[in-house]
């Protein structure tokens, strides 16, 4: 084989391997359906939050009754 036909030969087995080449999506990429389920979460704890200022303790590092 003469070395034309080599370089071409290698060229083209490089342009169908490149042609057949997907690239994949980013793996670290969150579907829609996980974003929704992000959201739910973040919902959750943010009506869950407990502000440490507002809770009243004694000295005992207990929480007091406000009644």
């Amino acid at each position: 084989m003469t070395r034309s036909r080599l370089i071409l030969c290698c060229l083209a087995s490089a342009l169908s391997l490149s042609a057949c080449y997907r690239r994949a999506e980013d793996p670290a990429a969150v579907t829609p359906d996980e974003q929704s389920q992000l959201n739910d979460a973040a919902a959750t704890l943010d009506a869950n939050v407990v502000i440490a200022n507002d809770v009243d303790t004694d000295a005992d590092g207990n929480t007091e009754d406000p009644s």
